[in-house]
């Protein structure tokens, strides 16, 4: 593994640093700040994507020629590092800018680049991703939304779910059947659809956070016009890949970043905290517990250096990528369990009670981090996926 930043790299750090620290909104890291609700929340995200598409911080890796700057990938893994250290607020438009952005540079026509990347980059439009489905969430290949090829155009019939702000989403990165006699990795094309047109559906689902981030989305006879395909026909698999495996490198440098500082507030909760009468620092099991949490975050942070010094020497993100996924997740579980431990009774308060600890942050937390385990793939998919590609141990009947 290397450690090490050149002194191009370090100032690329430094800049940045200044750039937060003179931008981030008022207030920002203090209790002072309260981040708007509804509408006005959307407007704010916008509003500060547009600040960092302006400073030259959004499309980092992208070519110059699509509004990017052409940067490396360390500079990229510096950019997600520093912005987890200092828990700036992320981009509104995500999933434009992680997925489609990318997929559309490596497979899209010259004219879908002219045509899309700029308004990801400056949040005109907002992305979604329709790749779940009912009964095929982790398993993305046996997907059965159908398009249908009629002259110039798709006809698009089915339903997808788990779609993230598909309900303010102007575009969705779709993932289709288009021969339905191939075998299963097969016969698939990658369209992009117009979340405004005719026969679109989108009906947010409940959380129990509270909040409804997550859609269904069914499609009635949607028509999408044949330039929209990415790619080559029936062979959506080959793009869908590069969606989900783009930046993963780079991203997990905020990743662990950000697991780090879970952690150091988890520790200053416990230095407040009172269990069996006693400060919770001074618990046995606490204490156990707590240098745990320490032991598995180091392992996270030197996982994902080994992950970036692969990928840096000429790699591609391969299998190994489970493994990082499936630890995080199921750590960042066991940490918020942890500091509903150290609340004892208040652990039961919802967000924003004024009795709640910390505003209730931790139960938030903890309640959207039982989502962690399902998304971008289960735990057990990830474990199957260990086991027969990094392991090379045999299917099981």
């Amino acid at each position: 593994m290397d450690f090490s930043f050149s002194a191009q790299e370090e100032h690329f750090r430094q800049e940045l640093r200044e750039w937060l620290t003179h931008n981030l909104p008022l207030g920002w890291g203090t209790p002072v700040f309260k981040m708007p609700k509804g509408n006005e929340r959307l407007q704010f995200l916008r509003d500060w994507q547009r600040k960092m598409y302006a400073g030259g911080y959004l499309g980092l890796s992208w070519p110059k020629e699509y509004g990017g700057r052409g940067a490396s990938m360390i500079e990229l893994a510096i950019f997600n590092e520093e912005m987890a250290r200092v828990e700036a607020p992320g981009p509104l438009n995500v999933l434009g800018l992680s997925m489609a952005g990318p997929t559309i540079i490596v497979h899209g026509t010259e004219e879908q680049k002219k045509r899309y990347l700029t308004k990801i980059l400056n949040c005109d439009e907002i992305w979604c991703q329709g790749f779940s489905e009912p009964g095929s969430g982790s398993d993305v290949a046996s997907i059965r939304t159908r398009a249908e090829l009629q002259g110039d155009e798709f006809i698009v019939n089915g339903q997808k779910v788990w779609t993230s702000l598909a309900h303010l989403a102007d575009w969705c990165m779709l993932l289709v059947r288009t021969d339905p006699t191939a075998p299963k990795h097969r016969g698939m094309s990658y369209i992009l659809v117009d979340m405004h047109s005719p026969g679109v559906t989108v009906r947010p689902l409940r959380q129990m956070t509270g909040e409804s981030d997550f859609n269904e989305v069914f499609f009635e006879d949607v028509r999408v016009p044949r330039a929209n395909l990415v790619g080559e026909l029936n062979n959506g698999w080959g793009v869908a890949l590069t969606t989900l495996m783009n930046e993963r490198g780079t991203a997990s440098f905020g990743t662990q970043a950000r697991f780090r500082i879970i952690y150091d507030n988890l520790v200053a909760l416990a230095k407040k905290s009172a269990v069996n009468g006693r400060l919770a620092t001074q618990d046995p099991i606490i204490r156990q517990q707590l240098a745990q949490h320490l032991i598995d975050v180091e392992i996270l942070k030197y996982n994902c250096f080994r992950n970036f010094t692969r990928l840096l020497r000429g790699g591609t993100p391969g299998p190994e990528g489970s493994s990082l996924k499936l630890w995080w997740s199921e750590l960042n579980q066991r940490m918020q369990e942890t500091a509903l431990t150290l609340q004892g009774s208040y652990g039961q308060l919802l967000r924003d009670s004024p009795w709640a600890v910390e505003s209730g942050r931790w139960q938030h937390n903890f309640l959207r981090s039982r989502a962690n385990t399902i998304e971008a793939g289960t735990s057990e998919i990830q474990r199957n996926i260990i086991a027969e590609r990094v392991l090379q141990l045999p299917k099981g009947r």
